[in-house]
């Protein structure tokens, strides 16, 4: 497809207990800082749009013990993601430890009609059919692999 490499990253997503929407410290390994993460994103089985805050911290053991105490941790998701770059999507390649490998497409909306249209033709050229597609996150689906 003449994607570019980004490169591949160890990550350790940790969830906390909330209200609403879904709140997480995600730490890539040899990173200096950390990222907490809230967004709100429908549960379908179709290509989504997340709302997204994003605030990075030098002192990601520091707001992970707060958070802890605070609020619980829901779960945590290690993985190993590669990610590719082809034509302003992002392309992840997801080996998720417990729960197996995904692929996700990751793209910055500017026109949500072309924006669909972009990541349907993706989905086509890769093969991927609309009932392949997750309507949860990956969080959702390890605590549910866990009852």
């Amino acid at each position: 497809m003449g994607a570019e490499r980004q490169g591949t990253y160890r990550q350790e997503d940790t969830y906390f207990n909330v209200p609403k929407g879904r709140l997480k410290l995600r730490r890539v390994e040899g990173e200096k800082t950390s990222k907490l993460v809230y967004y709100e994103r429908e549960d379908k089985q179709e290509p989504k749009t997340s709302d997204v805050i994003i605030v990075e911290t030098d002192k990601p053991e520091t707001l992970k013990a707060i958070l802890q105490r605070s609020l619980g941790t829901k779960v945590t998701i290690t993985k190993t993601r590669e990610i590719y770059l082809y034509q302003g999507t992002q392309i992840h390649l997801d080996n998720l430890e417990d729960l197996g490998t995904f692929i996700e497409f990751e793209r910055k909306v500017s026109s949500l009609p072309e924006d669909r249209r972009v990541l349907e033709g993706l989905m086509k050229t890769l093969g991927i059919k609309q009932e392949d597609l997750l309507r949860r996150s990956y969080s959702d689906i390890k605590l549910d692999r866990k009852l």
